[in-house]
């Protein structure tokens, strides 16, 4: 290859490789250079010309070196500041463990439709259910629509690829019965007052395992939701509640009221025996030092063994707020009320989740226009 000669800013030059292959080159500011290949002179031309327009429009020009890990980490971390701690822990799980593997070493202006479309298949063969491919479709589609915006890539490749279909899954709740069997299994337990709040305010597991005494009032008979417990790779953390409807009041009856004074006595003799090995976190569910508990330690040694010993049908944690508000709407609570003790941001979020209720509704809602207007 001949010497080239020292260019000026925005200058390009093209030649031929000894492989065969054509290479474009330009120079940018402060003497980087950004190198494009291709097949013939005029394709890598055409690159070129795109670029030096672009450079000239004030625009970024792609660097076609860059990879689509290398792209998903910066715009991770750009992002991060907008993006709440939980929902930034969510994308950093699911781009480290299914996209970089994936698709990552794939440059990321050479990313095609097929690449999502195969690694979607990947995912699903691999075990990870449609939903949560969903929801990388959904990190994948948000980032490279920011590569769009940076001019990054030429087209919003997201756009072109279909996500799996989600089937709903049947809810599966306690009915009453089950419910009081369940709290009858649970009392005297270390964490009888978390179950008993669960059951009866429908708080997501993360909300309970972050909520501090001085968010309690018992005498009022209220709480305030105002975080949820994650791991994050700083250890386990109290974030802010999963949306701004999450951050809420919530009033309680004796059944929890009681619960949570005897829960705070026992509390209270764990600290006085641990001594300076307690952690003092004002957590009103801690573990034996004062701790944060780990959530599948909570499902696997006290969960699933109540839900034996109660005999009731094994379901998830997250059944328990399912069952609250199948409960309350069953007996014929306003959906607006139970929207709000769960921490949804809209009624029609619950009117939709719990539309198995609907029948009792209409049924109660004849009835009491018959009482109303029979003489």
């Amino acid at each position: 290859m001949a010497k080239e000669r020292k260019r000026a800013n925005g200058e390009g030059s093209v030649y031929k490789r000894k492989d065969g292959r054509w290479t474009a080159r330009m120079t940018l500011p402060i003497g980087k250079r950004k190198d494009f290949f291709g097949k013939t002179r005029a394709e890598v031309n055409g690159k070129l010309i795109d670029a030096m327009k672009k450079h000239r429009d004030g625009l970024p020009v792609v660097n076609e070196r860059q990879t689509v890990a290398q792209f998903l980490a910066s715009w991770l971390e750009s992002a991060k500041p907008a993006l709440r701690t939980r929902t930034h822990v969510t994308y950093e799980g699911l781009i480290r463990l299914h996209v970089s593997p994936g698709i990552g070493r794939v440059i990321l202006s050479r990313l095609t439709p097929q690449h999502l479309q195969r690694l979607y298949s990947e995912r699903l063969a691999a075990g990870l259910s449609p939903q949560s491919v969903r929801h990388l479709h959904a990190v994948i589609h948000r980032a490279l629509e920011q590569a769009a915006r940076w001019s990054l890539v030429h087209r919003k490749v997201a756009d072109l690829v279909t996500p799996p279909r989600v089937q709903r899954h049947e809810m599966r709740t306690l009915d009453p019965e089950q419910a009081r069997r369940f709290l009858n299994a649970a009392t005297g337990d270390r964490l009888e007052a978390l179950y008993v709040l669960a059951l009866t305010t429908g708080m997501r597991l993360g909300e309970l395992l972050a909520l501090r005494w001085r968010d309690v009032d018992l005498d009022a008979g209220s709480l305030s939701v105002r975080g949820t417990l994650l791991r994050t790779k700083e250890g386990m953390t109290i974030s802010e509640p999963k949306t701004a409807g999450s951050r809420r009041h919530v009033s309680i009856g004796g059944l929890a009221i009681d619960g949570l004074r005897r829960h705070r006595v026992n509390q209270t003799a764990e600290r006085l025996l641990k001594g300076p090995a307690w952690q003092d976190n004002d957590l009103v569910f801690a573990n034996e030092v004062g701790k944060p508990i780990e959530d599948t330690n909570l499902r696997r040694r006290s969960f699933e063994p109540l839900l034996a010993k109660a005999g009731v049908p094994r379901i998830r944690f997250h059944d328990l707020r399912h069952t609250a508000a199948t409960l309350l709407l069953g007996q014929g609570i306003h959906p607006k009320i139970v929207s709000e003790r769960l921490g949804h941001s809209r009624v029609s979020i619950t009117l939709d989740l719990y539309s198995h209720v609907t029948p009792t509704m209409q049924r109660q809602a004849v009835e009491a226009m018959e009482t109303l207007l029979r003489a």
